[in-house]
């Protein structure tokens, strides 16, 4: 029987155990570790280099770690240090060699490697300075090889690598091992791939700050490190993950080298390992434990395969991919045609709230109370129109009590070209009244000249852009209905660093969504739904909600007695159709509707700080995203609509069925 479970393991439990038996992971070369979320998984890799560092103390020697950085290390380290802090997990013997730095950048920079390493764990432990080891990038291109070789002979001086961290690019680079990368290579100078680049734009304030070349270990270096540990979280990981795990050994994915490691393991989240086999396609690997979930996600599987509606899938199309025991455990492909037809033609809805006066067995939300509370969760101030703003009309105009909630002022997201039109705006709106303000001058100066060499925005600039973000949010809610009474904006405290690093949650972030809860008392919630980056405002802003309904859960569950949370995904990124749970159809004419409203938001059109690798404006990305699920829906033999937003509904309860995993 195929073992599905994912790992979901307490603080102190911290062995690896492999998931499933050994025909369930053939197609995997590396040992492979699949966890609930990123951060069990980290806490568990961390308590692997505690436990790592205790032992070699023990002998007397030193403990030799290669280091990463990146977004996927964080909470390891945020863990070692709360070690170090709370248990007395001593650095005193640690030895650090990190894989990595940009070329040309001082080590000042708050965007150097050496800075991020500080900033995360070296600056909280007591690890001596001279046993770290970063590549300096700030140095002369005739100094470069020099300074490889000697990194080369550092490490060997130590004795090698006891314990190697890694993350994996896009690419599959692991360090800046960029694709073409030899398996025999040693640390040296790279040019970084454009993928690279396009992924670290959002952390230099455009892909054009972006360094373009870096020092790298070799994967020879890196795999001559006794032990391996990779880690991945997300969805935009699943596919180069899926690559490297159960691909071909290629130089064109640089991480596939590490099939040869006698000792390495690769850490996953959910979202990360979707792509293999095992969790995407089980029912093609060995026998299947048939859940109601898996039996919806393999037919809509087999109906998109072999490219028919699901009323026309046949006998033959089970039987011929790795089916049959589900035919044989239901009877007919008939019967199974139908039963999956009616599911999935039930999510869709036009009533979002509920539909008043009729039979809510088949619908995705209940009828009643007829007008419901309802909380819309925005993480950034345009989350709300771009990602369901047709969904956000339907319950206004149905009548429903209609409350959002901006929880973060999104000010690092407007430039500072943006921000010194509107001070200059002020400024000559107050002198035409015959004001007049230094302070506005000072702004408009310190706009005009550029980043201080911190590169993090003064207090007043902040003010300035979260004033621009909050009157778009305003002029786009006002579009689609709603009061001023209704708009709320919460300015969580986390947010607030000025750079695009931000803080931890904490105890104030969940208190104001904790206190707008209980003040609504909503029947639904709507929340952006992206598990992906642990680290991305939308990930920390749904934290902060899951965080308020569990203690309002254990306080005061009156607050909560009747509420849905249901979470709708960004820009991005849509739910895949087998999780779907309701799908709000949209017309032409609200589609437009939608683009309007997003249109109210100007800081964020032509050229928005965040773009990623998609160029397309913000409303373009959330027109074709709703389209193509409108174009799945009707592929797979229901009704043809211009465009569907989509929901998956989130049983937070103790006492709720779980949420459904792969």
């Amino acid at each position: 029987m195929l073992d599905l479970s994912i790992h979901d393991r307490p603080n102190v439990d911290i062995s690896y155990r492999h998931v499933g038996s050994t025909d369930v992971t053939r197609y995997e070369k590396m040992h492979v570790e699949v966890f609930r979320d990123s951060a069990q998984a980290s806490i568990a890799v961390a308590h692997e280099i505690a436990d790592l560092m205790r032992a070699k103390a023990g002998q007397g020697k030193p403990c030799v770690l290669g280091l990463a950085t990146g977004s996927s290390p964080i909470r390891v380290y945020a863990e070692l240090v709360r070690l170090h802090r709370e248990e007395g997990l001593d650095f005193s013997h640690v030895i650090t060699f990190n894989l990595d730095e940009y070329f040309e950048l001082p080590r000042g920079s708050r965007h150097s490697y050496w800075y991020f390493m500080h900033e995360h764990l070296f600056n909280h432990v007591n690890v001596k300075p001279r046993n770290i080891h970063i590549p300096q990038g700030n140095l002369a291109l005739d100094e470069v090889y020099e300074q490889c070789m000697a990194y080369e002979e550092m490490i060997k001086q130590e004795g090698g690598l006891d314990f190697q961290l890694l993350g994996i690019g896009r690419t599959g680079h692991v360090g800046f091992n960029e694709p073409g990368s030899h398996s025999r290579s040693l640390t040296r100078l790279i040019t970084l791939d454009h993928l690279t680049r396009v992924d670290a734009a959002g952390d230099f304030q455009g892909i054009s700050n972006v360094p373009t070349r870096a020092i790298t270990m070799g994967i020879q270096t890196i795999s001559q490190a006794r032990r391996i540990v990779l880690l991945a979280w997300g969805h935009k990981k699943a596919e180069i993950i899926q690559k490297t795990i159960e691909g071909e050994r290629t130089p064109e994915i640089p991480a596939t080298y590490l099939q040869d490691h006698p000792n390495v393991t690769i850490l996953l989240d959910e979202e990360s390992s979707a792509d293999l086999r095992r969790f995407n396609t089980p029912w093609l690997v060995g026998p299947c434990d048939w859940t109601e979930t898996l039996e919806r996600k393999a037919i809509i599987w087999l109906s998109r395969h072999v490219d028919k509606p699901i009323l026309k899938l046949t006998e033959r199309d089970y039987n011929s991919n790795g089916m049959s025991d589900l035919l044989a455990l239901h009877g007919s492909a008939y019967d199974l045609n139908i039963r999956m037809f009616n599911q999935l033609q039930h999510t869709i809805t036009g009533w979002p709230g509920g539909k008043p006066g009729v039979d809510d067995s088949q619908r995705p939300e209940r009828k009643d109370p007829a007008r419901k509370r309802v909380i819309l969760f925005s993480p950034h101030p345009d989350d709300d129109v771009i990602s369901m703003g047709g969904t956000f009309a339907r319950l206004v105009d149905q009548g429903h009590d209609v409350h959002v909630v901006y929880q973060t002022s999104g000010n690092i997201a407007v430039t500072d070209i943006d921000a010194l039109r509107y001070a200059e705006f002020a400024r000559d709106l107050t002198d035409s009244m015959g004001g007049g303000n230094a302070r506005l001058e000072f702004i408009i100066q310190e706009l005009s000249s550029g980043k201080n060499e911190t590169g993090v925005d003064p207090v007043d600039v902040r003010t300035i852009k979260s004033l621009i973000r909050r009157g778009e949010a305003i002029a786009g809610a006002r579009f689609v209905g709603l009061d001023n009474d209704n708009i709320h904006f919460l300015n969580m405290p986390f947010y607030e660093t000025g750079k695009s690093i931000k803080e931890d949650l904490g105890p104030e972030d969940i208190r104001l969504v904790r206190e707008v809860i209980e003040r609504v008392q909503p029947h639904q919630i709507f929340a952006a739904g992206d598990l992906a980056d642990p680290h991305g405002t939308h990930k920390v802003c749904l934290d902060a909600i899951f965080r308020a309904l569990e203690q309002l859960e254990a306080e005061n569950p009156d607050a909560i007695a009747d509420t849905w949370l249901w979470l709708y995904r960004g820009a991005w990124q849509e739910w895949p159709v087998h999780e779907i749970e309701m799908a709000v159809p949209l017309s032409p004419a609200q589609v437009e509707a939608k683009r309007n409203a997003i249109f109210f938001h100007q800081s964020q059109k032509d050229g928005a700080m965040f773009q990623g690798e998609d160029q397309r404006e913000f409303w373009q990305r959330a027109e074709q995203r709703n389209r193509e699920t409108a174009r799945l829906y009707n592929q797979l033999g229901l009704t043809e609509y211009e465009a569907i937003e989509a929901f998956r509904r989130w049983h937070f309860r103790s006492l709720d069925p779980p949420a459904t995993a792969h």
